[in-house]
């Protein structure tokens, strides 16, 4: 009997593991059911012609502020993942503040997860956090599903008593023994507190509080003192580690080293630090506001060069937004600005057009940062981040030659703020299919807003 499938994609470049191959992607039930030269078509199968474009894996952004429960208004998982699908993303992870109440407990897992479901273009996970308090907290959220734990060395901002707070030592090295005994993960926002603070402080006092002044006030050293303090707890207590959006190259090869002495370690980057440096904290104000901060223009090349070597092990937007009046009122000085990024929607296409168009990098590698190293990191992979026979269908068409510029009215986010709106990008996602279904065309627009699914992790990833 003749093999039918509900949907082939013909004539693409399909970015496998490793290579680049011309070839038909047939799907049914949702996944890749086979990989071949002029498959046939059943004359019921949809086909869409992928001449001319990658076909590569979906992104995986493992990390995303979507505001839920109750601070929705900011973002909310409905425009979040929608802006994730029409970049080209088909599972991302939530992280766990922002929200009110932040997801520290089951009780606060439970909200968030009600406000989700149905919600949600892509799949997605859930992050867990580690805060003072709530050590006894932590396996019951692993048991419950959560993906991993977060936890911040600085303070991550925020009003009220609600709000989710940094670690000090000792809950961080409690913390990290606790995680380590049911062979959980924790990620750290890593930039040491008395650093930052002395020399904020210092700089308000003083009445300098300019971008640059911003950035001065996080420096490097802020950022590697607080990698090499977690890369020593982490060793004492055996817990596997994962630093989010490290800024410098001096990072990122203290990591790299201690991967090599044995430790379980990982490390993402994200767009901004690589295609925005601190001359864009002049040019375009609070919208390039982020911590750590963007760095020198030299800082960034060397970046590039670590990423290049293969010393990254990921790539995440750390989608941050806000309402406008927080980030863009004139009357507020940088230091009182919201910090944080609204990128969600851009990664895929930046890291293209960057990294593979203007940088020469292979388009492999690309997509190995966005979806096959995160989908194993984080225990995934046995459903996503690659193009397997038996994977997830999670799929995005991809024009490599189609120049355009971003404007603000092509943003999904609820509020169409961002850095990157204004630039032309030499290439554009044109679909993103999500389990078999086409969820986003550039034609059409989004197609699907509510078939993501939450997949819960209950055990151990396997490391890098």
């Amino acid at each position: 009997m003749k093999e039918t499938y509900e949907l082939i994609i013909r004539n693409g470049d399909v970015v496998l593991p490793g290579e680049v191959r011309k070839l038909d992607i047939a799907v049914k039930n949702g996944k890749i059911a086979a990989l071949g030269e002029k498959l046939p078509v059943d004359p019921d199968t949809r086909v869409i012609d992928a001449e001319g474009q990658y076909v590569l894996p979906g992104m995986i952004d493992m990390h995303v502020h979507f505001n839920e429960p109750a601070l929705g208004h900011w973002e909310g998982f409905r425009s979040g993942s929608a802006a994730l699908a029409a970049g080209g993303c088909t599972c991302y992870a939530d992280m766990p503040l922002n929200g009110n109440p932040p997801t520290v407990n089951k009780a606060a897992l439970q909200l968030k997860t009600e406000a989700a479901a149905g919600n949600s273009a892509v799949d997605y996970v859930l992050w867990g956090g580690l805060v003072p308090g709530n050590l006894e907290d932590l396996e019951e959220l692993a048991a419950a599903g959560v993906t991993g734990f977060k936890a911040f060395i600085s303070n991550p901002g925020g009003e009220g008593e609600g709000r989710f707070r940094e670690v000090d030592d000792d809950t961080l090295f409690q913390g990290m023994k606790k995680i380590a005994g049911f062979g959980g993960i924790l990620a750290l926002h890593a930039e040491s507190e008395e650093i930052t603070a002395v020399l904020s402080a210092d700089a308000v006092r003083s009445g300098r509080t300019t971008a640059r002044d911003f950035a001065a006030s996080r420096p490097a050293e802020a950022e590697l003192e607080a990698v090499a303090r977690a890369l020593l707890y982490s060793e004492r207590t055996g817990c596997r580690l994962h630093f989010v959006h490290i800024s410098t190259a001096a990072a990122i090869n203290m990591i790299h080293e201690a991967k090599l002495r044995g430790l379980d370690v990982s490390a993402e980057t994200c767009p901004h630090y690589l295609v925005l440096n601190e001359n864009s904290l002049e040019e375009l104000g609070a919208l390039a506001k982020c911590a750590p901060p963007l760095r020198s223009p030299e800082e960034q090349e060397k970046l590039w060069k670590v990423l290049a070597d293969g010393r990254i092990d990921l790539i995440a937007s750390d989608h941050s937004p806000c309402p406008p009046e927080l980030k863009l009122d004139p009357g507020l000085n940088f230091f009182e600005a919201w910090g944080g990024i609204s990128g969600a929607q851009s990664s895929l296409e930046l890291m293209f057009h960057e990294g593979v168009n203007v940088r020469g990098l292979p388009v492999t590698q690309i997509a190995a940062l966005l979806a096959e190293q995160p989908a194993r990191r984080f225990g995934l992979d046995h459903r996503k981040g690659s193009i397997k026979l038996g994977l997830d269908a999670d799929l995005v068409l991809l024009n490599p030659d189609h120049s355009y510029i971003l404007g603000a009215e092509d943003l999904y986010y609820r509020h169409k703020h961002s850095p990157y709106a204004g630039m032309t990008l030499s290439c554009k996602v044109t679909a993103t299919i999500s389990r078999g279904a086409v969820v986003y065309t550039s034609a059409d627009g989004l197609l699907i807003d509510d078939g993501g699914q939450w997949l819960r992790v209950n055990e151990g990833q396997p490391s890098l």
